[in-house]
């Protein structure tokens, strides 16, 4: 199959990155964050996350964010929202679009969300319900699609399964997560075939870790298959507090810098993206995990 002319990159380091900051970031800097992003060309930007301050202490100034960011015109900035009370927070602030996550491993649901795949699923039903009667687009995440930190490896019907009712449900998109990041390129096209036998493989996006170092190989591997959208996180923050170990999501920077050596169109400005990064990483006192942003920003890339 060719390869995608054009690709879709959702930025989460503002949510999935930064949730796991043991140091409250400050509300200003994640609005710079955020801002930035969508002025280097990224058009999909997860902002914040609608759950409990007492879960995520991180994620307590989510109204704040919402409030004080500087639209774009072009970009959208979908929110989490893991309960029908998040979810009526999300719309007072201003989300017009926002996201569900379940999740393809009984006990990673269970620590995660504290509920069983089927009572989440469940739960998410009124959300999706309730956001189409107001037309807000629903995306749907499913964890652990590969490997659970509790279960080791997972048959891929669990993910396709997950997949198929979430997208039944009404979710415009499913973003496939390899949370604890052990998929290699065969894993993932099995998991990925199995998903796109019930889910159109246009409405799937790749959410690849980076703790083995497979991310940038799966997703080439997923380009193959022909998806062409991919979750990704500015200096590779992040992070899972129920998968201990796990490396932050793939670098936006990694991914920006593999679609355009493939010709393939992102709409991105890369140097823009590397200097953000920089500036991401020292703000937040952590090392810069995109290997493409740390060597443009030191003028070795060619």
């Amino acid at each position: 199959m060719p390869l995608p002319s054009q690709v879709k990159i959702v930025e989460v380091g503002p949510r999935d990155g930064l949730q796991n900051e043991k140091q409250v970031v400050p509300t200003a800097t994640k609005i710079e964050l955020i801002e930035r992003l969508a002025d280097a060309g990224l058009r999909v930007i997860e902002a914040t996350s609608f759950v409990s301050p007492k879960w995520v202490p991180q994620m307590g100034d989510n109204n704040a964010v919402m409030q004080g960011i500087r639209k774009h015109p072009a970009a959208v900035y979908p929110v989490l929202t893991p309960n029908l009370q998040g979810f009526d927070a999300a719309l007072q602030a201003g989300a017009t679009e926002v996201a569900i996550f379940g999740a393809a491993s009984e006990s990673f649901s269970k620590k995660n969300i504290n509920c069983s795949i089927a009572e989440s699923l469940k739960r998410f039903e009124p959300i999706v319900s309730s956001a189409s009667a107001l037309e807000i687009k629903v995306r749907g995440y499913v964890s652990c699609v590969v490997g659970c930190p509790y279960e080791g490896a997972i048959d891929p019907r669990q993910p396709a399964a997950v997949a198929r009712t979430l997208f039944e449900m009404g979710c415009y998109e499913v973003s496939l997560g390899d949370t604890i990041g052990v998929g290699t390129p065969a894993s993932i096209c099995r998991m990925i075939e199995a998903c796109a036998a019930s889910v159109p493989i246009a409405k799937l996006a790749g959410h690849y870790h980076d703790t083995y170092g497979m991310a940038i190989a799966n997703i080439y591997a997923s380009l193959q298959l022909g998806m062409a959208t991919f979750d990704s996180s500015i200096a590779g923050l992040g992070g899972c507090p129920y998968a201990k170990g796990a490396s932050g999501n793939v670098a936006t920077e990694d991914v920006v810098y593999l679609m355009h050596g493939l010709g393939i169109e992102t709409g991105i400005d890369l140097a823009t993206l590397a200097t953000i990064g920089n500036w991401i990483s020292s703000a937040i006192n952590r090392p810069n995990g995109a290997k493409a942003g740390r060597a443009i920003c030191a003028g070795t890339a060619q």
